[in-house]
């Protein structure tokens, strides 16, 4: 990455020595002074999507680098947020604490990125709708989820490839008669793993994830370019290939575990264990857009997610105990006459 005075000076507009910012919804640079769009997109765009080897057996290569960049440093959550360009909060865009100045350490450099295709005020839109639909909610929450602070985020996340030669053991049910007993079976079976989405960093929460798993194509990528961040935060890498590994191997277990037993195919399956030999390993160091909507309800901090991608929205939100219980009143209700229909029915 570059310095960030070398970053200021590329992002000032080559008309008026303004400003400038990534705009989603033109997909250029925006001068805020005059206006004027520069494009980011090159002819090399198309090597974004490329992947790169890794061999456990040999030590990594990939060396981290300095960049000299002030980062804002949460003291409530520990996340380090790296603005490109002038600083646009002074709040903790993962947990909306505060944050303290203070200068980066040694990063992996990014590979790619998927730039913001949803604007502010789409996101906003999205949060707004998401809220409003949610079953008995308290009254007042989308006023006062209307009040939150929105803030667009680059999250670290991998990718990774992998061809597995599985051997397994495992158990399944027979029945006969009344009787169940179980039998004991074995395998081999081989599986690709392609894209396999993983967070690069421990404040990448389930909410971020899932608010962008399902949106990723690495078609989108384009290349690592500073102005792409211009007005937006980022988390920079700083997993080794190993680690990242080691973040998916939950992931990878209960995929591997799922598929056999829709290999065994049989009632009631259940893996007693299995070994895999992990070879063509490739991956991806990349960055990937999300708003995070942050207010809070009744003193309990809560976020909305909402991807930077297609708009995709998940999010927290609180209950009114009140219209919990008028809905579990009618439901009772509705039980009880359909009860007492079917039994009159029952009488004719």
């Amino acid at each position: 990455m570059q310095t960030s005075e070398t970053l200021q000076k590329d992002l000032q507009c080559a008309t008026c020595a303004g400003q400038n910012v990534y705009d989603p919804a033109q997909q250029c640079l925006v001068c805020e002074s005059c206006g004027t769009t520069t494009a980011l997109d090159t002819p090399d765009d198309h090597k974004a999507a490329e992947e790169f080897a890794y061999d456990p057996a040999t030590p990594e290569a990939d060396p981290r680098t300095t960049d000299n960049s002030i980062v804002h440093h949460c003291e409530t959550c520990g996340g380090d947020v790296v603005f490109v360009g002038r600083s646009l909060s002074e709040r903790c865009a993962y947990c909306d604490g505060p944050v303290v100045m203070r200068w980066g350490d040694q990063a992996f450099q990014t590979m790619a990125l998927i730039p913001f295709r949803i604007a502010e005020r789409d996101a906003q839109r999205n949060a707004q709708k998401w809220i409003k639909g949610r079953l008995a909610a308290p009254s007042n929450l989308a006023a006062i989820a209307a009040k939150g602070r929105v803030v667009g985020l680059y999250v670290p996340f991998w990718t990774f490839d992998s061809e597995e030669a599985v051997d397994y053991w495992a158990t399944y049910k027979v029945r006969s008669g009344k009787r169940t007993s179980r039998r004991s079976t074995s395998g081999e079976m081989h599986i690709s793993f392609d894209d396999m989405l993983v967070p690069a960093s421990p404040h990448v929460t389930p909410l971020i994830r899932d608010g962008i798993l399902h949106e990723f194509d690495p078609s989108r990528l384009r290349p690592y370019r500073p102005g792409y961040l211009a007005g937006f935060g980022a988390e920079q890498h700083h997993q080794t290939v190993s680690e990242g590994l080691d973040a998916n191997a939950g992931d990878k277990d209960i995929l591997i575990r799922n598929k056999i037993k829709r290999h065994v195919g049989k009632s009631g399956t259940r893996v007693t264990s299995y070994m895999t030999d992990s070879t063509g390993i490739h991956y991806r160091r990349i960055l990937l857009p999300v708003w995070i909507l942050h207010y809070e309800y009744a003193g309990r901090a809560k976020k909305v997610v909402v991807c930077g991608i297609e708009g995709r929205t998940y999010g927290e939100r609180p209950f009114s105990m009140l219209k919990l219980a008028g809905y579990s009143a009618l439901l009772t209700l509705a039980t009880v006459l359909l009860g007492l229909a079917w039994g009159a029915g029952g009488l004719l």
